[in-house]
């Protein structure tokens, strides 16, 4: 539970960014969203891989 304190004459909006920026620290909607279906450790493993392989090859060619 996040709790955000809100002291007197601060700005709503001022207390709901802090919120906001609480809550994705967190990780809560990630974690979420990754549960709603379930995926093979070949296929995450998989994927995993793929991602890595772009991100070399970014690299890559950034060095060239």
């Amino acid at each position: 539970m996040l709790i955000i304190p809100v002291k007197d004459g601060e700005n709503i909006d001022r207390a709901l960014k802090r919120f906001k920026r609480k809550f994705d620290r967190t990780g809560t909607m990630r974690q979420l969203r990754s549960r709603q279906a379930f995926m093979k450790p070949s296929v995450r493993k998989r994927a995993q891989m793929q991602k890595a392989q772009y991100i070399q090859g970014l690299r890559d060619q950034e060095d060239i």
